[in-house]
């Protein structure tokens, strides 16, 4: 299973989300409804192996999660606004307790909690963190074949800089010396993956 779970540490959390305003008042949305996409929409269909956890903590309030299961889901389009809307129908209903994940339809499902919660959750081999100045993802050399993995977490955030975060099984690696945005890099994840290429995962 690949899980990908990205950060928004403006997005909206509750109440009504302006579809016009993703970039804005809606707290940069729009990055990550194209992550969102990235992750589980092929040219022609949904990516079964794969989920997506989004994290809004916007608002001031307590953070929510809605995770989308890609052998799950149905109804779901290559469409921002369309992606956007799903989204905005979770955040109207009341916040679930950390950790109690409760099925708004199919294949999206609404908790409370951190991105600690979620990676505790995860029965992962590795979690990645993805950024510019750490160790390339990929090896040259000797390296763990990515087949070998049954799962593999990958984090990412929004426009802003993730905080810092301490959790035993997460590892820091790169895509490249720039800063990508949050939907290429898991493009690049995911052209890695499919190619079974070797992981830098040995130290």
């Amino acid at each position: 299973m690949r899980r990908f779970a990205i950060i928004g540490q403006r997005a909206m959390s509750k109440g009504k989300l302006p579809l016009n305003d993703l970039a804005g008042g809606a707290g940069r949305m729009d990055v990550l409804v194209r992550g969102l996409m990235a992750s589980l929409l092929t040219s022609h269909g949904i990516r079964k192996d794969t989920e997506c956890v989004l994290h809004l903590c916007g608002d001031n309030g307590p953070a929510r999660r809605i995770k989308f299961i890609g052998n799950e889901i149905k109804g779901m389009h290559a469409d921002e606004r369309s992606v956007a809307g799903l989204i905005a129908k979770v955040i109207q209903e009341p916040l679930p307790p950390i950790g109690h994940w409760i099925e708004r339809q199919y294949g999206i499902y609404d908790s409370g909690g951190s991105i600690i919660t979620t990676l505790s959750e995860w029965n992962n081999e590795v979690n990645i963190i993805l950024k510019a100045d750490a160790p390339p993802l990929w090896s040259i050399g000797e390296g763990k074949k990515s087949a070998e993995l049954t799962n593999i977490g990958f984090l990412l955030g929004d426009d802003q800089t993730i905080p810092e975060i301490h959790f035993e099984n997460l590892t820091e690696r790169s895509l490249g010396e720039e800063w990508l945005q949050g939907s290429a890099a898991i493009s690049i994840c995911h052209f890695i993956l499919d190619r079974e290429e070797m992981l830098n995962l040995l130290s």
